[in-house]
């Protein structure tokens, strides 16, 4: 019997409700069913972050793999479309999947050694930028989730938000994201992006000094994937450096770079604010630098 993390099963239910109790009852037999199908041995202490409970395992030829485990909706449901077209290349490589559950069979990387360990943050964000520069090759396949709906919702949801947010300064920062990504709503881009490449998401592997996991991949702006690298380990006097450090790595057109940036502060931003919870603090200051930014 697969013991689940108490840390996982309340984040599932305060972020999917009952979706998320009904996938954490059903989590023990779907473990080992998968477990018998693949024919794959437990190996290790079963791993968690708030979607997913990740299983270390050996495959019956003794090739060590994880079991990745999650409940299905629109961000998950592009994972292992995204890893079978990245093919290992800047990210961990999947190894099989079962289409309705969305449980997939992937290699296992040292989880021990993850780039949030490193002390360095100005070089953390510099391998994140030379991952991303592999991720974004590729272009993103038809039925993938799109930026460009993304944006529209966004700004469609935008007038009520501002009408909720109470202080002044903040109301006019979020509108001026909004204002960003209008001017660039129009053309949306078509890279894969991975969306959540942060410093946690980023492991050492024996293949590759540094590989990607957990994507929510859509098609889009490769501006669209430099928020996470700027707001993990947050600094707000480091906030331009870092910006700068990743358009120089991946190429981008900086003020494109900016509102499409703007549009992941915006994204985040609307979903406070429609959660009743506070805007988030360095969301705001994000926008702030890169708002002052004229080069």
């Amino acid at each position: 019997m697969i013991d689940i993390p108490a840390e996982l099963a309340e984040a599932q239910v305060k972020f999917n409700k009952e979706a998320g109790r009904a996938f954490i009852a059903a989590l023990p037999d779907l473990a080992e069913r998968f477990l018998d199908r693949w024919e794959l041995r437990l190996a290790g202490t079963p791993m968690h972050g708030v979607s997913a409970l990740v299983l270390p395992v050996d495959r019956a030829d003794g090739t060590p793999a994880v079991l990745k485990l999650q409940i299905r909706d629109h961000e998950s449901e592009g994972e292992p479309v995204a890893l079978r077209l990245w093919d290992g290349d800047g990210a961990v490589r999947l190894l099989d999947h079962d289409e309705p559950t969305g449980t997939m069979l992937l290699e296992r990387l040292d989880s021990s050694r993850m780039l949030a360990h490193r002390p360095d943050v100005h070089e953390g964000v510099l391998v994140i930028a030379r991952l991303l520069a592999h991720l974004h090759a590729t272009t993103a396949p038809p039925g993938m989730r799109r930026l460009g709906d993304i944006a529209a919702s966004m700004l469609e949801r935008t007038p009520a938000v501002l009408e909720r947010v109470p202080d002044p300064e903040a109301r006019r920062l979020v509108a001026d994201c909004a204002a960003a990504v209008r001017e660039v709503a129009d053309q949306p881009g078509d890279r894969l992006l991975h969306w959540d490449l942060h410093d946690e998401n980023v492991l050492a592997a024996d293949r590759a000094p540094w590989l990607a996991i957990d994507p929510k991949p859509l098609a889009g702006d490769p501006g669209f994937d430099l928020w996470p690298a700027l707001a993990n380990n947050f600094d707000p006097g480091d906030v331009l450096w870092r910006f700068d450090a990743m358009t120089d790595v991946l190429g981008l057109d900086r003020a494109r770079a900016r509102a499409w940036t703007c549009g992941r502060v915006l994204q985040n931003c609307l979903w406070e604010t429609e959660e009743g919870r506070p805007l988030g603090e360095a969301d705001l200051e994000i926008a702030r630098r890169l708002r002052g930014r004229t080069g």
